[in-house]
């Protein structure tokens, strides 16, 4: 992609972060480290873009006409719709922003079913079950308080699900990545006899200084806009599966490091500060970022086994 392009899929994604009017200061400044680290090595000023979004200098039209490509195009949408799926269902404000995409855009009639069909599948993503188990999550435990052993080998399974759903083309197995990590917090606040709703699980990221939109543009980022940009990521070209191996390795560290939070967080009282929360998030991951060698021959395996139609026709149930 030209710089004018990469510069045009930031701000679509930072506008989609933005379109459903809810302009949280906090929300507003991770978006832009994210799309600082996902704009690495490239001139992009990433800051004068978010101020051109908020400041409404640029409009959705002009960054859309920057995209020549059909697949570019696409991608950018999916990532879009992603973005907007961060904390639930699309409401309102959203599906009139993802519209009014898609008709800047261009996207002629195949591509717009497409569109639509992606976008129910986020939909269902976002709302499933939090008390529901995939075939292809960690087998549930009996009722009760998991010894410290099960709940350590319930986060790195989920560490490895996640990390495995990366090695896929397909950019529906990134939207399942979130969900599946709110997933894993209901598990593990279930285990300490707290049950958590998506609002609880949400508010405990934000304190921790993990925003869901943010969290979900760096991590659907990571993936796709790698894929778009070609170059910029680890400051080098990287091919195709070196693009999802990263992905993967990104995957895995956030999803453990998450889990391990939790734990520490139910295991105190639910006391923890907003301070010592993102303390601890930030060294976790660190620690996590360690073990992704470890264990990404376990990541590959678990890639064989996973049938994505299974775990997408399960959320949509």
């Amino acid at each position: 992609m030209s710089e004018q392009e990469q510069r045009a899929v930031i701000t679509l994604a930072l506008m989609a972060a933005f379109a459903d009017g809810r302009n949280d200061p906090r929300e507003g400044a991770e978006v832009t480290r994210v799309a600082e680290a996902l704009s690495q090595g490239s001139p992009i000023d990433v800051a004068a873009v978010h101020q051109d979004v908020l400041l409404h200098r640029v409009t959705l039209a002009d960054a859309a006409a920057a995209l020549s490509t059909p697949d570019g195009r696409r991608r950018a949408y999916e990532l879009c719709s992603a973005v907007c799926s961060a904390d639930g269902v699309h409401d309102a404000a959203e599906r009139t922003f993802l519209a009014s995409l898609s008709a800047a855009l261009g996207l002629d009639a195949a591509a717009q079913s497409a569109a639509a069909t992606f976008d129910a599948t986020a939909n269902a993503l976002a709302a499933a079950p939090l008390a529901v188990v995939s075939a292809a999550e960690p087998a549930p435990a009996a009722a009760g308080r998991l010894p410290e052993a099960d709940l350590d080998r319930l986060i790195l399974n989920y560490a490895i699900l996640n990390g495995a759903l990366e090695l896929f083309p397909d950019t529906l197995s990134s939207l399942a990545i979130l969900p599946l990590q709110m997933r894993m917090v209901y598990r593990i606040g279930q285990s300490h006899g707290v049950t958590l709703d998506r609002s609880s699980i949400k508010e405990l990221l934000a304190t921790a200084g993990i925003g869901v939109t943010s969290q979900y543009v760096e991590q659907v980022g990571v993936s796709l806009v790698g894929r778009l940009f070609g170059r910029g990521l680890l400051g080098g070209v990287l091919g195709t599966l070196a693009q999802q191996s990263v992905s993967s390795g990104f995957s895995f560290a956030t999803t453990y490091a998450l889990g391990r939070l939790a734990v520490r967080y139910h295991a105190g009282g639910r006391a923890m500060s907003g301070g010592v929360l993102r303390d601890t998030y930030d060294q976790l991951r660190r620690e996590a970022r360690s073990l992704e060698g470890q264990y990404f021959t376990a990541i590959q395996e678990k890639a064989r086994t996973i049938n994505m139609k299974d775990i997408l026709r399960e959320a949509m149930a």
